[in-house]
């Protein structure tokens, strides 16, 4: 008979930690001092909380660092344990980052390399009752890297470090928006469970659109259990048990629940879940599933290859963003920290985040708040930017990380994609890899062959994508606009945003544009004086190979060079969210040739210039306002389409849209005068498209400079088309006025019109950190009235720039 029994080692289970720096580059005074230290936690956060560091985000601190990412840490507990007459104790480490040594009263338990899966060691024996000391010591993770390049050998990889050489979230080591602070530690949960007879060791509930759930538990037994044991599932008011002999390692139980209620993205249906319980005698399994089925269609076609992801048969439009660790110490995320972020993608309109392959397999806590607010996950698996050994050293680890992160989260009905890695063929193809590989494997053997078949093996019912951007057929170009999945970096990198407009993609899994964090955020880190675009702290936050270049040079003729500080963060905020936005609506025209858009990137992880729509102190960008109006569930754009425009209206919606468009050709100065208005019909059936061509009586200007179209569907979905860049149009200087009133817990800021006013938007952090807005990026014409609604700061008597901003303030 079981009897589990569970000794909480965290600190919230009242364990006491402290950690000491062991060997390395360590400042005077700190080597061999013990602090306190949380367990979950990290040891930059465990310094940062000592104050023995300053805080790593702020300033030029980041570098000066960077030697804790080279010093060997040393992690200890003592803890007094009691006999309880079960016959096997084991310590259970959900996640140790990463090269790790444990050891237990004196006695070694083992070595770790992976930050990525679980370790369970057998401590019967040696765990004793009463005092008890663990010690867990962590190599410098930066030295660590270069020690396995030392002996393994060099593999082409992007970024300073060689973080492809361990199992340890890539990101950490630094990204292009991204810090150095290679940290180490216990990240997760860490417990001594007591058992004899039978334990379950996994249970893994796939539920179908058809109401049957099939879960898969996998037992394990003491050599000396000799009792048969019952193992039951319970969903949905039904039961299921059986009764199997010691020895048993898997059982499956299905359950039919009737009249099932099916799981869906948001914007599709409702999305309940039933919670899930499994025993075995007194050993208990708790989680919850959502009935649905997903596919993916990637057979070929006329056009090429298509990627339509589809939920209980019905396909979706993805309106997506990719997800990065959510801040660079993953120990400080928390479910409220998780639910607040990803209710930014459900309030943009969007229905899929993808957790890149640079990151970590998110935590329960991220999947729950997904399954609860119908945001689809593709889930990469941890490759990213670089060339993998295959070596059998690394293979094992591999293959058990990836068993282990298929099983804990194939029960989540968010989870629509597994991906094998980020970049790597795209970059085994044009990244000059060969050469240095010099025909050694580089991760080929993992995307192709092994993580499809532990995919198939253990979730068969979510599609497998084998990287981003791919093509699914060896002989095409993994980035081709044509077949399956594009990233299109030449907008940033190189070309004008403009040239979104050559593509035709099939699904585009990357994408984006930079621009700054809220003035307040930026602020917060950087202190040059004075401060300036190229400044020695601006630049430790602008993470891109010539970042502040590229926002400099993305300007093209689009909006004009800045004048001050002040402009700089206005401007290339703004040509962000118009690069992004441009890029969208194009994707969105094309329906349904294209089939969805993941924009790099939703968040960032500290205070960074970046390609984010919500920054590293939780301000909405105004990146993130276009986002919600080009993800909005209905569409207007207007698009040139060879000799003429036209205006492609996108109904992703289970209804039918039918409304009458007004086009409107006006003058952009004082009153607005109507130059010309044409009145049509038009019929989008439930998530379609269509396109209409515009007639020469508004779609031809008498002069460019000075005039615009509005076009306005009944239901006030609208459009703008300019006929030039905002360098040349006639905006004028004097083209609204505001007023600010007081309301409970903020105040409102009333804009009214007296002539064309572009993009106005209000960033009341400049007056306060704390104050937040509700819109933004508002287009009105003369005439017309927007409210402001800001909370969490008190009122000013006035706004003016640079709170209140337009771009017709740029232009004048």
């Amino acid at each position: 008979m079981t009897s589990l029994k569970t000794f909480d080692l965290t600190t919230a289970g009242g364990a006491a930690w402290t950690v000491h720096a062991v060997e390395g580059p360590v400042p005077d005074g700190l080597a061999g001092r013990a602090i306190a230290a949380t367990v979950p936690g990290e040891v930059h956060t465990d310094l940062l909380a000592a104050g023995e560091i300053p805080d790593p985000f702020d300033g030029d601190n980041e570098s000066a660092l960077h030697w804790i990412g080279r010093t060997r840490w040393s992690f200890r507990t003592t803890f007094s344990w009691t006999a309880d007459g079960n016959d096997r104790q084991e310590l259970v480490a959900e996640g140790l980052d990463t090269v790790a040594t444990v050891t237990l009263n004196g006695q070694e338990l083992g070595r770790t390399i992976n930050q990525h899966r679980s370790h369970r060691f057998d401590v019967t024996g040696v765990l004793v009752a009463g005092d008890n000391e663990l010690v867990i010591e962590f190599e410098g993770p930066v030295t660590a890297a270069e020690a396995e390049r030392a002996k393994a050998g060099s593999w082409p990889h992007t970024n300073l470090h060689p973080y492809n050489e361990l199992r340890k979230m890539a990101s950490n080591f630094g990204w292009d928006w991204g810090p150095d602070v290679a940290t180490a530690g216990i990240w997760r949960p860490i417990r001594i469970e007591s058992w004899s007879g039978v334990r379950i060791d996994s249970v893994r509930p796939l539920a179908g659109a058809d109401g049957v759930l099939n879960t898969y538990v996998s037992l394990v037994w003491t050599d000396t259990a000799s009792e048969y044991a019952t193992v039951t599932a319970e969903v949905g008011g039904t039961t299921q048990s059986t009764s199997v002999k010691p020895g048993t390692d898997t059982v499956v139980l299905a359950n039919t629940v009737p009249a099932v209620d099916l799981w869906w993205p948001r914007g599709h249906g409702e999305q309940p879940l039933y919670d899930v319980t499994v025993t075995v005698n007194e050993d208990a399994w708790h989680g919850r599933v959502g009935f649905r089925t997903v596919t993916l269609n990637v057979a070929p076609d006329n056009d090429g290859t298509p990627f339509v992801l589809s939920v209980n048969g019905k396909p979706i439009y993805v309106r997506g963003a990719n997800w990065i660790p959510d801040d660079a110490f993953v120990t400080r995320l928390n479910a409220g920290t998780y639910r607040t972020s990803i209710q930014d993608a459900v309030d943009a309109g969007m229905n899929l985040l993808r957790v890149w392959g640079g990151g970590i397999y998110e935590s329960e806590q991220f999947y729950d708040v997904c399954d609860e607010l119908g945001i689809l996950v593709w889930q990469d698996f941890l490759f990213a930017c670089a060339a993998y050994s295959e070596d059998e050293s690394l293979w094992s680890e591999v293959e058990a990380e990836a068993r282990e992160a298929v099983t804990r989260l194939s029960k989540h009905a968010s989870l629509a994609v597994w991906n094998g890695n980020n970049e790597n063929i795209w970059g085994y193809v044009e990244w000059s890899w060969r050469v240095p590989l010099a025909g050694r494997p580089w991760g080929a053997g993992y995307y192709l062959d092994l993580l499809p078949k532990i995919v198939g093996e253990l979730d068969p019912r979510t599609p497998y994508s084998a990287g981003s951007p791919y093509s699914f057929d060896q002989f095409i170009h993994p980035n081709d606009e044509r077949h399956g999945t594009m990233h299109i970096w030449d907008i940033w990198n190189q070309v004008d945003y403009t040239t979104y407009r050559k593509y035709k993609p099939r699904f585009v899994s990357e994408f984006g544009f930079q621009g700054p964090p809220a003035w307040s955020t930026l602020t917060s880190v950087v202190h040059d004086e004075p401060l300036d675009p190229y400044g020695q702290q601006m630049l430790v936050h602008q993470k891109a190979f010539e970042g502040n270049l590229k926002l400099e040079r993305g300007l093209g003729e689009h909006l004009p060079l800045w004048k001050n500080i002040d402009d700089w963060h206005w401007t290339t905020q703004l040509n962000q969210a118009r690069a992004v936005a441009y890029g969208i609506e194009h994707f969105r025209s094309l329906f349904p040739l294209n089939t969805g858009a993941v924009v790099w990137q939703l968040n960032d992880n500290w205070p960074v210039v970046s390609w984010a729509a919500v920054d590293g102190h939780g301000i909405r960008k105004p990146l993130w306002f276009a986002l919600k109006q080009v993800y909005a569930d209905r569409l207007l754009t207007v698009q040139p389409r060879e000799d003429e425009l036209v205006v492609a209206a996108h109904n992703d919606t289970d209804e039918a849209w039918s409304t009458e468009l007004t086009v409107t050709r006006r003058s952009t100065g004082a009153g607005g005068e109507v130059l010309a208005r044409e009145t049509f019909a038009v019929e989008i059936a439930a998530r379609s498209a269509v396109v209409n061509g515009l007639p020469e009586s508004v779609a031809v200007p008498a002069k460019e400079s000075s005039e615009y179209l509005e076009v306005r569907a009944a239901d006030g979905t609208t459009a703008y088309w300019y006929f030039v860049e905002d360098t040349a149009l006639e905006l004028s200087g004097d083209a609204y006025s505001a007023t600010v009133t007081p309301t409970d817990g903020g105040y409102d800021v009333k804009v009214t019109a007296t002539a064309l006013a572009k993009d106005l938007a209000l960033f009341p952090d400049r007056l306060d950190a704390a104050a937040r807005v509700d819109s933004g990026l508002v287009t009105l014409s003369a005439g017309e009235t927007h409210t402001f609604h800001v909370t969490g700061a008190a009122a000013p008597e006035r706004v003016d720039v640079p709170v209140l901003r337009s771009a017709n303030d740029l232009v004048n």
